[in-house]
């Protein structure tokens, strides 16, 4: 499929394409400086796209694996209308190795397998696996809309704002999670000014993030990640607000490593901290915070920069992509279910079980 036409007008919220039977993913190493598609034509293609970081972000991961599921339901029934269901087994479990931390990525697998076990054995899975994929999608997105007004309620105006990493359009199915609210609260005219951690080492923040709210027109100021508790220190910031890419039944945050350093500076500075997420992030099968599996990167990683040595050579790397911030450094939780503030166990459970909390 030729995009080229179409270069000039590509924003976050059209990261994800499914056209003519192919996966189109907006390669996010590239940005900001080139815009540039990957075409995906089975599981495997997919699943290395997500270990790659052509994709990134929870959500985003988990609606690309729901596609990557449809590429290997048509590849499998192509080879062998007789056994594709065993086929489509192993993709499925491929899909599912390629990242650890991000729970929608299971979530979105789990749903494609619930479809495939009510499908008939003889007949082609494509288009079912295909409006359930296109369904993830969808949903994502009205979500996402839902949060952004959710949680820009919550903003007072004049308000200054950092966020961390990048939970925007990019990361989701569209909108955002925390770039949603960013946006919503924008339109309201309640945001006096946005700042952003760069987000080391893939810098999601200085290319994605920035790009994304410049795309919208929002006003962004770039911080080194180091530099956030010292602007909180001159006063002006209200909001933290974050995305995650697994919440546990206590409330724990499992977000892009340096989270939790930017909350225990913000609870230090009387910052409120908001995580905007949908409920697919929710694990309620783990505890706590300490329960999640947290990813680590190769070394190249911390080593290198724009395909540059510039550490001293010999030097150990631990490179740990996501941290845990506790439940009582976080102020709000907002999901599509509704809005958690100061998040414990009890009141994880009634989010989940659609009882809403008190006033």
């Amino acid at each position: 499929m030729d995009l080229s036409q179409h270069m000039n007008r590509i924003t976050g919220d059209d990261a994800i394409i499914w056209r003519e039977g192919r996966l189109y993913l907006l390669d996010q190493r590239r940005l900001p400086a080139e815009v540039n598609f990957l075409e995906l034509n089975s599981a495997a293609e997919t699943a290395r796209a997500i270990t790659d970081m052509v994709v990134r972000g929870a959500p985003a991961i988990g609606i690309t694996a729901a596609y990557g599921v449809v590429l290997a339901g048509a590849n499998a029934f192509r080879a062998s209308a007789a056994r594709w269901q065993a086929a489509i087994r192993d993709d499925i479990e491929h899909l599912g190795r390629s990242r650890p931390t991000a729970v929608n990525l299971f979530w979105a697998l789990k749903r494609m397998e619930a479809l495939l076990a009510e499908l008939p054995a003889d007949r082609d899975p494509s288009d079912a696996l295909l409006q359930e994929a296109i369904a993830i999608h969808q949903a994502d997105i009205r979500a996402n809309r839902h949060m952004g007004e959710l949680g820009a309620s919550l903003i007072g105006a004049g308000s200054g704002v950092i966020t961390h990493c990048n939970a925007g359009a990019l990361a989701t199915g569209g909108y955002g999670t925390a770039l949603g609210v960013i946006r919503s609260a924008h339109k309201r005219g309640l945001i006096r000014e946005v700042l952003a951690d760069e987000t080391r080492p893939w810098l999601q923040g200085a290319r994605l993030t920035a790009w994304e709210l410049l795309q919208d027109q929002i006003p962004v100021t770039l911080l080194a990640d180091g530099a956030a508790a010292h602007r909180m220190a001159q006063g002006g910031i209200d909001w933290i607000i974050v995305g995650s890419d697994r919440i546990a039944a206590n409330g724990d945050v499992a977000n892009k490593i340096g989270t939790y350093g930017l909350a225990v500076a913000a609870k230090h500075h009387g910052v409120q901290v908001m995580v905007a997420a949908p409920t697919s992030t929710i694990d309620m099968e783990l505890a706590g915070g300490s329960e999640i599996p947290i990813e680590v990167r190769g070394e190249e990683e911390l080593l290198g920069c724009g395909g540059r040595q510039v550490a001293a050579k010999g030097a150990g790397v631990w490179n740990p992509v996501f941290d845990v911030t506790p439940n009582e450094l976080i102020d709000a939780i907002v999901t599509e279910r509704g809005v958690v503030t100061s998040p414990n166990r009890k009141k994880m459970e009634n989010l989940m079980a659609n009882r809403p909390e008190s006033p």
